[in-house]
Formats: C-alpha cells, sequence, structure tokens
C-alpha cells in the first residue's frame, strides 16, 4: 500500500510531530511506500520529497509580505495546492493520511485528496475542528461556544486576545465548516473516548469516528534489572496549560525530588523562580536521557489544564512500567487504573496534587506489570493492525 501522511511540521516538536514520525517509520517497517508532506523548516528530517514542501510561514513575523502569507495560507493557498497535488500525481498514494495540518498547510489538503477519490484519513490530534483556537479555552476556563458558533471567537477576540488574529481564526473556521470537512475525510481517528465525545458535541457525524490510542515505539526493557531511584518526574513542555506550576507550588511543600524534563516559553521564568535542592530543572533532553529519567523514576506527573487528547507522555511514561498520576481531565483518566497504575487528583488544585503526590510516594506498585499491561495495549503491532482496518474499511 502507498501513504502519504501530512504533518505541518516534520521534526520532533510536540505529540503531534512525534506520531507522524513514529507512524511513518512503523509503516515503513510494515513493508508500505510512505511519502511526507508539510512545511519547510531547518530542522526537518532529511527526505527526498522535501521539494515538494510549501515554503514556512512565521506567525511571529510583522513583515508585510509575511502578513499576507499568514492571512491567506489557512484559507488555502496556491503554493500548497500545486505542491500537494504535485506529490499525488507523482506518488499515486492509495492513503492520504492527515494530521495537524491546520494554519500552515490547511484543509484544502483533504478536499484536493477527496477529488481524485483518494481514501482520507485523519488523526485528531487537539480539537481545531471544533474550537478556532485548538484547547477550548476562555478566559481561563473551558469553553464550548464554537461548538455551535464559531462567531464567538470574534467576540471574545479568543486568539491572543487580539481581533486580527481572532478574524484570521474565524474566516479559516468558516471556510473548512464541518460540512466540507466530513465530506473529505473518510475516517476520523480519535486517540481517546474523550475527544469523540467532544466531535460528537460539535456534530460530526458517529459513524466517521473511530477511537484507536496512540502508540510508542520504545526500546525494549529489561524492569526486573531497572533500580527506581529517589525521586519523581515531569516530562513535557513547559507552558500555562501544561500545569506545570502547580505541580511546582505543590513539590515546593514536599521533601521529595523532583526532576522536571523539557523546554518551552515558561523555562527560564520558572527555573529562576523554583529550582533548589528539592526541584531540578533537566531542559531538554533526547530519547535516550529521558527514557532513563523515566524507568528510574517513582512516578511521573501529568499535571495539565487543559483538555488533553492521549498524552504520549503518559503512555511512555507507562511502557517503562513508571506509574503516572494524572490530572483528571480530559483523556488522562483513560490511561490510569487508580491504584493499579497510578492515581488521579483534580486538575489545577494544588492541595489535591499535593496529597496524592505523598500517597503515590507511600503506595507500592507493580512495575513490571504495569509495563507488560502498557506494552500490550499501546504495542505499535497492535496499532498496526487497527490501523489497517481503518485504511480498508469502506
Amino acid at each position: 500500500m502507498k501513504i502519504l501522511i501530512a504533518n505541518k511540521f516534520y521534526y520532533p516538536r510536540g505529540g503531534d510531530c512525534i506520531y507522524t514520525l513514529q507512524l511513518e517509520l512503523l509503516l515503513k517497517n510494515k513493508g508500505h511506500e510512505v511519502s511526507v508532506f508539510a512545511i519547510q523548516h531547518p530542522q526537518n528530517q532529511p527526505t527526498v520529497f522535501d521539494c515538494y514542501f510549501p515554503s514556512e510561514v512565521s506567525y511571529s513575523s510583522s513583515s508585510v509580505k509575511n502578513i499576507m502569507k499568514s492571512v491567506l495560507r489557512p484559507l488555502g493557498v496556491r503554493e500548497v495546492k500545486q505542491k500537494f497535488t504535485a506529490l499525488l500525481d507523482k506518488f499515486q498514494p492509495d492513503i492520504v493520511h492527515l494530521n495537524n495540518i491546520h494554519t500552515h498547510l490547511s484543509p484544502v489538503l483533504a478536499e484536493i485528496a477527496h477529488k481524485k477519490q483518494i481514501r482520507v484519513v485523519w488523526t485528531i490530534h487537539d480539537f481545531k475542528l471544533l474550537c478556532p483556537r485548538y484547547d477550548c479555552m476562555r478566559a481561563g476556563s473551558f469553553c464550548q461556544l464554537c461548538f455551535s458558533n464559531k462567531i464567538n471567537v470574534l467576540k471574545y477576540k479568543c486568539m491572543k486576545n487580539s481581533l486580527f488574529a481572532s478574524v484570521l481564526a474565524y474566516l479559516e473556521a468558516i471556510k473548512w465548516n464541518k460540512e466540507k470537512l466530513e465530506k473529505y475525510t473518510n475516517a476520523f481517528i480519535c486517540p481517546s473516548e474523550f475527544i469523540k465525545s467532544q466531535m460528537l458535541a460539535g456534530g460530526f457525524n458517529e459513524k466517521k469516528l473511530i477511537v484507536l490510542h496512540n502508540f510508542v515505539s520504545i526500546l525494549k526493557n529489561d524492569l526486573t534489572n531497572c533500580k527506581r531511584e529517589d525521586y519523581y518526574c515531569y516530562v513535557g513542555r513547559m507552558s500555562v496549560e501544561k500545569g506545570i506550576e502547580t505541580l511546582l507550588k505543590a513539590a515546593q511543600q514536599l521533601p521529595y525530588l523532583l526532576k522536571i524534563v523539557g523546554s518551552g516559553p515558561l523555562f527560564d521564568d520558572l527555573q529562576s523562580r523554583y529550582a533548589s535542592d528539592k526541584i531540578e530543572f533537566l531542559g531538554y533532553l533526547n530519547k535516550e536521557k529521558v527514557k532513563l529519567v523515566l524507568e528510574k523514576a517513582r512516578f511521573s506527573v501529568v499535571p495539565s489544564e487543559c483538555y488533553e487528547n492521549n498524552p504520549l507522555s503518559g503512555i511512555e511514561s507507562l511502557c517503562f512500567g513508571t506509574p503516572v498520576l494524572g490530572a483528571n481531565i480530559g483523556g488522562i483518566p483513560e490511561l490510569i487504573k487508580e491504584n493499579r497504575n497510578g492515581l488521579l487528583f483534580e486538575s489545577g488544585n494544588k492541595e489535591d496534587l499535593k496529597n496524592k503526590i505523598e500517597k503515590m510516594y507511600n503506595s507500592a506498585f507493580d512495575y513490571v506489570a504495569i509495563t507488560q499491561k502498557a506494552k500490550a495495549d499501546y504495542s505499535s503491532d497492535n496499532y498496526y493492525a487497527s490501523l489497517m482496518n481503518i485504511y480498508c474499511l469502506r
């Protein structure tokens, strides 16, 4: 089978990008021909298909030329259409598998593939199809107003509290409305039951929504010889919606060592205010070093204060046999069986988080049983078998 995978970035920038890269590798290892489509970027992985990649758009540049590109790109511009069409004509895929394509590439990819009678499968990594600002948040609270009427993104200036940015998001949402997205897409892969429930709330056809949890590709590990050290950890982006500061505030009041892995917009500020002998900031680490941190931790924390979908950080932790203390929000509870592979706490509640950290330290977990169950649940082989059924479903 020939599969074209599209994602706006082609380097390990976030969960959607890591999924894209792992999916490409999985499909190639199973004997399929795979091509990729993304924007040009200096950090992209090398690929013979980069000659088809449209130019990068910077949404932080204030130049007139770049502003015009940023206004038009989400609507489906000539450069994207021409290069994607050229790749389709050259590669002749059986399947187009979309991921995060809004803004930088746009759903025009689904339209073009559909018109060429190519089956389109779309993995939903966030809430962009429902909420113009991706995360269903407004003024720090959860919001579903745009599920029924996208004009609310203008009314409340949801995009960066900017009317201009909100107008762009509104125009994109109207251009690529639910009716068009459903028409052009054969199946939407929902990595969690939670995001499926939100898609249903937004009016999407249940027959096109298929729940398939993410998978992880990890090295084999022998946990029978893995000695746990006396610390717990956080692995992820350093940004407000991830709940990292709530975790740091709770950690300040406890005697246990917390290791923080990751970078992001809050890194410098949080490190300057919270670094201590009980809170260690490790910054960005490569995959192997992250693996070592997770393997030796007593447990990891996923403290998100936004609607997480099916966080890879939690899945990876469990696959290394490391229990997860997760916020009771979005798709996180679907990963956790309380007292077996972790615990849940009330999202954003520092006191509850603090109490649950103490409880995790005083609980006994079967690390080998956790990793065996997680590897069965999130194995690439199981994922591949389910994905092939979706690809071939008519």
